[in-house]
C-alpha cells in the first residue's frame, strides 16, 4: 500500500463513512426511492433465509422506536439468520427500495449506536486484511505522531480561511464525531495539498521565465506563410490563433514553455509542424518526442511527406533500430544535418547530441514524466520548449492545474464537427456482427478494443479471447496488436491494418494516442464500463477523422445504474471539454481511477472539480507567497515546496 511508518498511516484516510446517525421519524414517514436510511429497533417474528445457485437472501422485519415498521432485504448474507434474535435491538442502515417498499441491507450493528460513535470510516485496503485491525493501528499511528505533525500552512492563511491545527484535522478524519468534523479536516489537508501544488508549478514557471535564449535569428515569417499557403487545406482559426502565440513566444528573449491542448482529431500536430518550420528556418534544430514507437513512426511518416516539397530534413530516431541506422541518425543530429529529430524518450539518451536545438516539443506530454521534458529541453542552449495534450480540460482549471504553462487551445474540428453515433449494447446484441459487415463492405476499418491482453477464453475483456472470436466470424481479415507485442510485430498489424489487407484490429487501449487511419469508421469497445470516460473519449477520437458518419458499440452486459450512467455521457455528449469535467467529478478524492490515461495530476485529498475554488484560491496565494519570498513566515512552506523539485525546472 505504499505504507512504511506511522505517518503514512495517518495520510491513509477513509474512503467514505458508514453513517449510523438515526434518520428523524417525520423524514422516515416520506422516503424517497434509494434514499439512504438509518433505523434503530427490535426484530418482528423469525428471520428466513432463501438460496439458490450460488446466491442467498435473508429477510428480516425491524420495528422501529416510534412503532414504524420495515422489511430488511440482506443478499448473501446467511450469517445473519442466527445472529439475528428478537431479544436484542439492532441498528440498521439501507437503501430504501419505493416499489417492493423494503430496506436493502447496506450494514448493521447490535445495539443503539451513540452519535459521537455513529461516523464509522471505512478505508480502502488489501484483500484479507481487518478494518478493524486497521483502526486500531490508526489510532497508535496519531498517538505516535502526537506533537510530530507540522503545521504547513503558515498562520497568517490559517487564521484566512478558520483552518484548524492540522493534527487536530487528521483525528477529525479518521474518528469524527459529526460531519461538520470530517469537512473540518478536510478542509486543511485539501488546501495543503492545493498550496504546495500551486507553489510548485509557479516555482518552475518563475524560474523557467527568468531563462534567457542564446541570441537567435528571428523566424522568417514571409517563408512560413508561402509554406502555410502551399498546403492543401486551410488553418482553423483556433489553429491560427495558437500558431501565433507559440511564433510570438519563440521570438521572445524568455524561454518558452507553453501547453497545446484541444480535442482529439482538432489539429495539433499540424500546429506543431508549422513551429517546427518556422523553427527551421531560422537555422535550428527541432524535436518531436512520442511516448510509443509505433506512434513517432507515424509522426516521422507524416512530416516527411509533408515537407516532400522543401529540404527539411526529418530523421527518425527509436529505441527499435538497427545499429548502422541509429549510428547515422546520431551523426546527421550532432553534426546538424538533421532538421527534425522524430522519436521516443531514446532523443535524450545521453549519446544524443544535438548540433543546435532551439525548440523540443513533446507530444501526449502526461505520458512523460516532467524530469523527462525538462531532459529533451536542456539538450538545446535553453532550448524553447511546447507540449501537447489531447485531454481537453475547462481553461479555468487549466489555469490552477498547469500554473507553470502557458496554454495554447484548439476548439474547432478541421473537417467541421464529427458525426460520431455511439450507443450502448450488450454482448448479443445484432447490431455488432450487423455493424462490422456494413464496414468491410465499405472499405472501411474496424477498431475492437478489450481492456486486458488476456483473461479467460470466454471474457470479454481479454483482447486475444476477442481476436479468435473475430477470427472466426471473419477469416483473415483481423489482426491484433497489443503491448506485450515487440514494435515489428505492432509495426506489421498496423501497416496491414491501414492499407485495409486486415481491415478489423483488435487492440487493448494502446490505440488509445495518436493513431490516424482515415477510413476507420466503426469501433467497438467490450467491457466499456472498465475505461475511465477520458480515455473512452481518446479512442473515440480513432474514428470518422475524415469527417464521415462513423459509429462507436460501448458493450456493456451488467445493470449497474452507476456505470451505465457513467456511459451515458458518452452518448449525450460529444464535446471532450465537457467529458473531462464529468470525468473528473466521478473520479472523487484520493487515488483517481484511470488517471494515467487523462494525464491530470493524481490528488490525495483534493478533487479537481469539487474544489475548484480552493484552487483559485490557492493559486493566488501561492503568487502573494513568491511576491514576498523572503519573509521569514514563508520558510517551512516554501522548503516543502521545493522538496522534489530538484532538475524538474530548466534552471
Amino acid at each position: 500500500m505504499g505504507i512504511e511508518n506511522y505517518l503514512d498511516v495517518c495520510y491513509h484516510l477513509p474512503r467514505r463513512y458508514d453513517s449510523f446517525l438515526l434518520t428523524p421519524r417525520d423524514r422516515l414517514l416520506h422516503i424517497k426511492d434509494k434514499e439512504r436510511v438509518v433505523i434503530h429497533g427490535r426484530i418482528v417474528g423469525r428471520p428466513s433465509t432463501l438460496r439458490f445457485r450460488n446466491m442467498s437472501n435473508t429477510s428480516f422485519y425491524l420495528e422501529t422506536d416510534t412503532g414504524i415498521e420495515f422489511k430488511v432485504l440482506a443478499w448473501n448474507r446467511s450469517y445473519l439468520a442466527s445472529f439475528l434474535d428478537a431479544s436484542s435491538d439492532f441498528t440498521v442502515s439501507g437503501s430504501f427500495d419505493a416499489k417492493r417498499h423494503q430496506l436493502n441491507l447496506l450494514a448493521i450493528k447490535k445495539g443503539v449506536i451513540a452519535p459521537s460513535n455513529a461516523l464509522v470510516p471505512v478505508y480502502q485496503l488489501p484483500e484479507g486484511y481487518l478494518p478493524a485491525n486497521f483502526r486500531k493501528l490508526v489510532e497508535k499511528s496519531l498517538k505516535e505522531c502526537q506533537g510530530a505533525i507540522p503545521n504547513v500552512i503558515p498562520l497568517d492563511l490559517r487564521e484566512k480561511y478558520k483552518l484548524i491545527d492540522k493534527e487536530i484535522a487528521l483525528n477529525e478524519c479518521h474518528f469524527p464525531k459529526s460531519i461538520e468534523d470530517i469537512h473540518d479536516g478536510l478542509r486543511v489537508l485539501k488546501y495543503e495539498e492545493s498550496l504546495l501544488f500551486s507553489l510548485k508549478n509557479q516555482i518552475i514557471r518563475n524560474e523557467n521565465k527568468a531563462l534567457s535564449k542564446a541570441v537567435r535569428r528571428d523566424i522568417d515569417i514571409p517563408r512560413l506563410k508561402e509554406f502555410i499557403y502551399s498546403l492543401p487545406y486551410k488553418l482553423t482559426k483556433s489553429q491560427g490563433i495558437a500558431l501565433k502565440e507559440i511564433l510570438d513566444d519563440m521570438n521572445d528573449p524568455s524561454l518558452m514553455y507553453r501547453l497545446l491542448q484541444g480535442d482529439v482529431g482538432m489539429g495539433k500536430t499540424l500546429v506543431a509542424a508549422l513551429a517546427m518550420y518556422a523553427n527551421y528556418t531560422r537555422g535550428e534544430q527541432s524535436a518531436l518526442m512520442a511516448p510509443t514507437d509505433t506512434l513517432a513512426r507515424q509522426h516521422y511518416e507524416n512530416l516527411t511527406k509533408m515537407f516532400a516539397s522543401t529540404k527539411v530534413n526529418v530523421v527518425l530516431l527509436v529505441g527499435a533500430m538497427g545499429s548502422a541506422e541509429r549510428k547515422e541518425a546520431l551523426s546527421s543530429i550532432e553534426f546538424g544535418d538533421a532538421d527534425i529529430v522524430v522519436g521516443t524518450h531514446a532523443l535524450f539518451g545521453k549519446a544524443v547530441n544535438y548540433a543546435n536545438l532551439g525548440l523540443a516539443i513533446i507530444d501526449e506530454q502526461h505520458k512523460f514524466g516532467v524530469n523527462q521534458r525538462t531532459l529533451l529541453a536542456a539538450k538545446g542552449d535553453n532550448a524553447d520548449l511546447l507540449l501537447m495534450s489531447a485531454t481537453p480540460i475547462p481553461r479555468t482549471l487549466s489555469l490552477s492545474l498547469y500554473g507553470d504553462l502557458d496554454i495554447s487551445t484548439l476548439t474547432d474540428f478541421p473537417s467541421g464537427k464529427r458525426d460520431v453515433d455511439t450507443t450502448i449494447v450488450d454482448s448479443s446484441s445484432p447490431s455488432i456482427l450487423a455493424s462490422v459487415k456494413k464496414a468491410i463492405k465499405e472499405n472501411r476499418r474496424v477498431y475492437v478494443v478489450a481492456p486486458q491482453i488476456e483473461e479467460g477464453e470466454e471474457d470479454f475483456s481479454s483482447a486475444k479471447a476477442m481476436y479468435q472470436r473475430f477470427l472466426t466470424a471473419f477469416p483473415g481479415l483481423v489482426t491484433l496488436v497489443h503491448g506485450k507485442m515487440s514494435n515489428e510485430e505492432k509495426e506489421a498489424a498496423m501497416l496491414a491494418f491501414k492499407v485495409g489487407m486486415k481491415p478489423i484490429l483488435v487492440a487493448t487501449s494502446v490505440i488509445e494516442v495518436g493513431i490516424d487511419v482515415k477510413e476507420a469508421n466503426l469501433m467497438i469497445v467490450y467491457d466499456a464500463s472498465h475505461f475511465a470516460l477520458s480515455s473512452l473519449h481518446q479512442l473515440r477520437g480513432r474514428i470518422g477523422r475524415d469527417g464521415s458518419p462513423s459509429k462507436m458499440l460501448l458493450v456493456y452486459d451488467g445493470d449497474d445504474e452507476d456505470e451505465l450512467d457513467k456511459l451515458k455521457v458518452m452518448t449525450d455528449f460529444d464535446d471532450g471539454f465537457r467529458i473531462a469535467e464529468e470525468d473528473l467529478r466521478r473520479r472523487g478524492p484520493g487515488t483517481l481511477a484511470g488517471v494515467r490515461q487523462s494525464g491530470l495530476p493524481d490528488f490525495r485529498f483534493a478533487n479537481l472539480v469539487d474544489d475548484f475554488r480552493m484552487f483559485e484560491c490557492a493559486r493566488n496565494d501561492a503568487a502573494m507567497i513568491l511576491a514576498d519570498k523572503d519573509n521569514p513566515k514563508y520558510k517551512k512552506l516554501l522548503q516543502e515546496a521545493r522538496n522534489g523539485l530538484e532538475g524538474i525546472s530548466l534552471a
